[in-house]
């Protein structure tokens, strides 16, 4: 069968998404503050928007008569005064004359905010410092280059090797130089093994400990258990004197690059305060340092002077009048469309927000987006991103947004009230005998909660809970464990 190319008219219906579209689409999904910056960059592009400024008038008969408050005799003296002398001989300002003068523009204050710090960087730091020649540099610069997130060392001697073929090191040049650099700073750092990381920390110790050496070379699983009494029954120890190194080894850093790694903190702001007066919750959205746009009106006037522009010019003002005009439109459906949204989240969460997140309802997109007739793409976009402060807190908007469980009681509950509940009865447990996921799965029953003990377990490991072996506690030590 030969191939032949055909023309051949064909009637479909296509979406079409629009620049106007696209650009709406955009402005919903922005959080406050690149909602702002956007604004901002509009501003600076396009000459028909301006920022709507309220300013005091003061009626010109309530300014003050200079010349008729002061005497004739003092005006004259100030008219003859020889201001120039004055000023270059006195100075107003409080600080001390700088012989040098400042340059036209002023230094760009980004040059004064300092980077943020990396392990790598720290550590070449000290590395170009402590290296004995180039060839070790070299080589040590890979190492440090191959450190994981925790300061642990991610390559063996076959990869050194291999990407540093026209060095060829031995084998010998790469144990020295890992020991040089395993003597940087933070202690354990470049480490190949938790062993290995906590025996560099405890040699760094004044005094050495050598039965917590002992311990962590030989008996690892058995520190994890904190099993006093076996540990010193084969070490031949007395439980004190073992629980004093289980103590030691507890205060090292598992994870020395840690401290180099964790995100910085971030200030939120709210897009949407919930406040309740008098049994009514109240909606308010933060326009706070959101500018009032408005038309410029002269290039309204502009326009209207048909004659007085040219056709290129008139054309540039119409382009960007409507495009002014869109901008304006799409930010107060945005607003309207965030209000909405609100106000159903609160008819939906009104006894989280009187009661807390044990009486958090579950609830699902499709649930908003029937309750005000929006499509649930529409709901999620304007839930990205975006925070909402109520009487119990600051949230985002989709925490309020969770799976349900099914309660014995008939109604379901949102699975962030029964991580909720396993938090504070995993809380309230006795530190040396912990409860289990078995357990806990029981305990819920109480509550009207029947679920499996693989669900409490995935939820206990979502909120970082340590599982029962190892959050026992001595009386010595109180184990740490983080939840989110």
């Amino acid at each position: 069968m030969a191939l032949e190319i055909k023309q051949r008219l064909k009637l479909t219906q296509q979406l079409v998404m629009t620049p106007q579209l696209q650009q709406a689409l955009k402005l919903l999904q922005m959080s406050r503050v690149e909602l702002l910056q956007s604004i901002r960059q509009e501003i600076l592009e396009n000459p028909v928007l301006s920022e709507e400024i309220e300013t005091a008038e003061i009626p010109e008969e309530s300014i003050p008569d200079v010349e008729k408050e002061i005497p004739d005799s003092e005006m004259e003296m100030l008219m003859d005064f020889n201001w120039e002398t004055y000023m270059d001989s006195h100075s107003l300002s409080t600080t001390y004359h700088n012989p040098y003068e400042m340059p036209e523009s002023p230094p760009n204050y980004e040059n004064f905010i300092q980077a943020r710090s990396s392990l790598y960087k720290d550590l070449l730091w000290q590395w170009r410092l402590a290296c004995p020649d180039d060839r070790s540099f070299e080589i040590g610069k890979y190492l440090i280059g191959n450190l994981d997130d925790n300061g642990y060392l991610a390559a063996n001697f076959e990869d050194l090797s291999k990407d540093l073929s026209f060095l060829n090191p031995t084998k010998d040049e790469f144990e020295k130089t890992l020991r040089l650099i395993q003597q940087l700073d933070p202690p354990g750092i470049a480490a190949r093994s938790l062993k290995e990381c906590l025996l560099i920390q405890l040699a760094n110790k004044v005094p050495r400990n050598p039965l917590a050496e002992k311990i962590v070379t030989h008996h690892l699983p058995l520190l994890k258990r904190r099993d006093v009494s076996k540990l010193s029954k084969i070490l031949s120890e007395s439980p004190k004197e073992i629980s004093e190194a289980i103590k030691l080894i507890c205060e090292l850093d598992p994870k020395p690059g840690r401290a180099y790694t964790q995100d910085p903190i971030y200030h939120v702001t709210p897009d949407v305060y919930v406040y309740k007066v008098d049994n009514e919750f109240i909606i308010v959205l933060n326009n706070e340092e959101m500018p009032t746009l408005r038309i410029n009106p002269l290039y309204r006037a502009l326009l209207r002077r048909k004659d007085t522009l040219s056709k290129e010019a008139r054309g540039f003002i119409e382009k960007k009048m409507k495009s002014a005009i869109w901008l304006i439109k799409t930010i107060q459906q945005r607003h309207k469309t965030i209000y909405r949204v609100t106000e159903s989240i609160v008819r939906f969460q009104r006894e989280f927000l009187e009661n807390g997140i044990q009486h958090l309802r579950p609830m699902i997109l499709r649930d908003i987006a029937n309750d005000i007739g929006m499509h649930e793409s529409t709901v999620s976009r304007v839930t990205q991103g975006k925070y909402l402060s109520t009487p119990q807190g600051l949230y985002e908007f989709k925490f309020f947004f969770t799976s349900s469980v099914k309660s014995t009681g008939g109604s379901d509950i949102s699975a962030e009230s029964v991580k909720h509940l396993i938090r504070q009865i995993i809380l309230n447990e006795d530190s040396r005998n912990p409860l289990s996921d078995e357990q806990v799965a029981q305990l819920l029953t109480r509550y009207q909660i029947k679920i499996a003990r693989r669900t409490v377990a995935k939820y206990r490991e979502s909120m970082k809970i340590l599982p029962s072996k190892d959050r026992k506690k001595t009386l010595s030590r109180r184990l740490q464990w983080t939840h989110t």
